[in-house]
């Protein structure tokens, strides 16, 4: 895929992160799907007071999004190079299914806050760096650093001039998904899910008619 079509679809998986991590924080009352650091310092904290019964859930968050980023990059470096877009990706909508599945049927469990994690930790399997930016993240702390770095450099004329854009686009992504996470999930509660399974599904099905419109790279003889 050539680098529009990356940029494109790290944008957008950039704002899906955001979506579910909206979702995730309304449904669990200020923790995390996506967002690690928040989740480690919610643990650290509780550990800290000795308060173990809310110590639980953010750990099982961290592993859950630890287990997905395992499983996604497994499936990227046991998948064909050139397809492991695609599979990452329909990995990843069938969690969410999996979450809004589990969500309805047992929603007093949180399971499916587990379920979202580990659909986040997977989606990081895909990352995808763009000519000095990385689109795609479930987080944006270094792109947001970085379009800082880049704003600097820019207005003391020691870099291009517009080379913060694309950070400046992966944080926007966020805040735009997150924003329409909770309007949706404010609407039609857990039901909001279908939204990014269908897109990341729809993402998947792109990438691969793409890649198997274009011909296989040619191995040179040894």
């Amino acid at each position: 895929m050539n680098r529009s079509w990356l940029l494109a679809y790290g944008l957008i998986l950039t704002a899906l992160a955001g979506y579910i991590d909206a979702l995730g924080f309304i449904r669990l009352g200020g923790l995390y799907t996506s967002f690690m650091s928040g989740n480690t310092t919610q643990l650290s904290v509780a550990l800290g007071h000795r308060d173990f019964a809310h110590a639980v859930l953010p750990a099982l968050l961290i592993f859950a999004f630890f287990l997905g980023a395992t499983l996604g990059g497994g499936l990227s470096v046991v998948t064909a190079p050139r397809w492991a877009m695609p599979v990452v990706l329909a990995f990843e909508a069938l969690t969410v299914l999996g979450a809004l599945s589990i969500g309805l049927t047992t929603p007093d469990l949180g399971l499916a806050s587990l379920f979202m994690a580990l659909a986040m930790g997977a989606q990081n399997a895909v990352l995808v760096q763009v000519q000095g930016f990385r689109a795609g993240t479930t987080f944006v702390t270094g792109a947001l650093f970085s379009f800082g770095q880049k704003v600097a450099l820019a207005l003391s004329r020691r870099g291009p001039r517009y080379g913060w854009v694309g950070d400046g686009a992966v944080w926007l992504a966020l805040l735009a998904g997150a924003a329409t996470g909770t309007v949706v999930y404010d609407r039609i509660g857990l039901v909001a899910l279908v939204v990014p399974a269908t897109i990341t599904a729809t993402l998947s099905i792109g990438a691969a008619v793409v890649i198997a419109r274009r011909p296989e790279p040619v191995q040179a003889s040894p």
